[in-house]
């Protein structure tokens, strides 16, 4: 994870024609243990809203999210965001190894993040690189430590 971070950000901070870019919304795919479709809204210039549809364990889970954004090594374009929120999940308990073949399986927790998201001039397209750490309260209960992605977006303005 800390080579994926570190080249994340040599990549970003080597190309010179990119410069920050606004938007509102952002559509796109994310990609982790949990692979699925982001959607973040901006609220203000600094706080956004995210909605994460996640697919795992022949299940989903549905994740929403409250952030906070600021320019990150005065590079132009480069933001890092923290926040929290919550999550509901739904598996079939056959499909996971944590449980004891029950049939359906329901989760109920609040999540943290933590990313550096880094938004193109050139083209209406971002990318992200978070850790998301997850507290399940209600069924599985435990700390889930592996929700770190890569996220892509196409930008609305």
């Amino acid at each position: 994870m800390r080579k994926l971070f570190f080249i994340f950000i040599l990549s970003v901070s080597s190309v010179h024609f990119l410069s920050a870019q606004n938007y509102n919304t952002a559509l796109g795919i994310r990609a982790g243990a949990f692979n699925g479709v982001s959607l973040k809204h901006f609220l203000s210039s600094r706080h956004a809203v995210e909605g994460i549809l996640s697919f795992r364990w022949q299940g989903f889970s549905v994740t929403g999210l409250y952030e906070i954004h600021d320019q990150a090594f005065d590079v132009q374009g480069l933001q890092w965001y923290y926040g929290f929120g919550a999550h509901v999940g739904f598996w079939d308990g056959r499909n996971v190894r944590w449980t004891d073949g029950v049939d359906n399986q329901v989760i109920l927790g609040v999540d943290g993040i933590i990313g550096l998201e880094y938004n193109f001039a050139e083209i209406p397209i971002n990318i992200s690189l978070d850790w998301k750490p997850a507290l399940n309260l209600i069924g599985y209960s435990g700390f889930w430590a592996d929700g770190g992605a890569i996220s892509v977006r196409y930008l609305f303005r």
